[in-house]
């Protein structure tokens, strides 16, 4: 099943499962605002579609996304009578809005980048919470290389929180490629596979996710990111506590995992008392 149309495609493969298809494969799934404003609908409405427990980004064709489009850079909307200066910021901002999503969403994000991740496309893949490549991917912070800042879309913010401060100021100040290699070696991604083994893989990881606790999945996917921002150990520890004890008091997902370990078979969480 698929729905939307154009640049954003919306497949269910799996029950639980959202496959998001960034689909301008002939432009490099770029991040032209005629793509960018139908992903954020598109995010908009799966964060509320409470059958999915999942979702896989990724790009049509040969790349993920090969960031800014300037040469078919499409729409901004609600910029009408606006001056340059105020078109430029209500622009990043539609940008800004993506990214921002992506981590907002209740659902966890698997990035599976088939192809190119460059300068926003970089970015995106980098909201997600998890990243999985194609050994035909690879990675480049862009902007230096077209004579800007590498920093964009939170990339100074995100990306030496996944791989360190030292490569990421190496990978950012030098332009470089980053390929999939090394990109499992650094841990930029979590994983490489082969092309076609790129979306089972994923389907795979989302199903073993699906199959947890709802609310114990979102609460970690908050609080990993939370911890990234936490001004102390023992702040973030309270925290994490906090989020246990409303799992752990509020269903019997704790008895049922003991029982079915007892019974040798797999727990069947409800999220209920």
């Amino acid at each position: 099943m698929t729905d939307g149309d154009g640049f954003v495609l919306v497949d269910h493969p799996r029950p639980g499962v959202a496959l998001v298809t960034l689909n301008r494969p002939e432009r490099m799934n770029s991040m032209a605002f005629d793509v960018m404003v139908p992903l954020k609908s598109a995010l908009d409405s799966i964060t509320y579609d409470n059958d999915v427990r999942v979702v896989v980004l990724t790009g049509a064709g040969a790349g993920f996304s090969s960031g800014a489009d300037h040469k078919s850079a499409g729409s901004v909307p609600h910029v009408g009578g606006l001056t340059r200066p105020a078109f430029g910021l209500r622009s990043m901002e539609v940008l800004d809005d993506v990214i921002l999503a992506l981590r907002r969403l209740h659902q966890p994000v698997i990035a599976a980048v088939n192809g190119a991740a460059i300068g926003g496309g970089l970015c995106l893949a980098l909201a997600a919470d998890i990243r999985v490549a194609s050994v035909d991917a690879y990675f480049r912070a862009a902007g230096i290389n077209n004579g800007l800042t590498a920093s964009e879309l939170g990339l100074s913010y995100l990306l030496p929180r996944a791989i360190g401060s030292s490569r990421a100021f190496e990978i950012m100040l030098t332009g470089r490629d980053v390929d999939a290699e090394e990109a499992e070696r650094i841990g930029l991604v979590s994983r490489r596979v082969p092309a076609q083994d790129l979306l089972p893989t994923c389907y795979d990881m989302a199903a073993r996710m699906a199959a947890y606790s709802r609310p114990g999945i979102e609460l970690t996917k908050r609080t990993l990111w939370s911890g990234l921002d936490a001004g102390s150990l023992e702040s973030h520890m309270q925290a994490e506590g906090l989020g246990q004890l409303y799992v752990r008091l509020l269903t019997h997902n704790f008895e049922e995992a003991v029982a079915a370990r007892k019974e040798k078979r797999a727990p069947r969480f409800t999220d209920d008392v």
